[in-house]
């Protein structure tokens, strides 16, 4: 049976309240409390190439982003989507039993009103899965394989727009 220390418990109690203070005094504000970061998120209509990986990877920006179908989207988000498997792990019989599944999302967020790019960006995102001997297990691995990547990517690409949403926008000078 494991007992608690009491001044262990009251140190981690009191370090953890320090870093709250210090981050309160610094100015530090989370990412999602600065204001419209969150309801500009929701308001991208996000475009896909056609596919299983530009299906998955909208449905899941979808929902990173909370986007609201019924409201008028203020921004547009373009993808293009590159994909590349590489055997890592080969038997001596120069049979693949392991693969590298990568997912590069170049995007493209164009203003709905303008019509004008106002943020470009790109991630790339790297996962592995096991190749089994058998057929269907081995296209089940590489479709969760695909799944997995197209949610990775749709967290760096929400991320990414919610710090430059959350950036103020200074006036370009003439």
């Amino acid at each position: 049976m494991m007992t608690r220390n009491p001044l262990s418990a009251l140190a981690t109690a009191a370090a953890l309240l320090a870093t709250g203070v210090s981050l309160q005094a610094c100015g530090f504000t989370p990412l999602y409390a600065t204001p419209g970061v969150s309801s500009a998120l929701s308001s991208v209509h996000v475009t896909t190439p056609e596919g299983r990986v530009g299906e998955l990877i909208r449905e899941h920006l979808d929902d990173a982003l909370a986007h609201n179908p019924s409201a008028p989207s203020t921004y547009r988000m373009d993808l293009q989507l590159g994909e590349q498997r590489y055997p890592r792990g080969v038997r001596v019989d120069n049979v693949a039993t392991r693969y590298e599944y990568v997912l590069t999302a170049v995007y493209t967020l164009v203003s709905s009103a303008t019509g004008a790019t106002v943020k470009t960006g790109r991630v790339r995102v790297e996962v592995t899965y096991d190749s089994a001997d058998q057929p269907y297990a081995s296209i089940a691995a590489q479709q969760d394989a695909q799944d997995r990547a197209s949610e990775e990517a749709a967290r760096k690409i929400e991320l990414e727009l919610a710090t430059w949403l959350a950036k103020p926008k200074t006036a370009k000078k003439p």
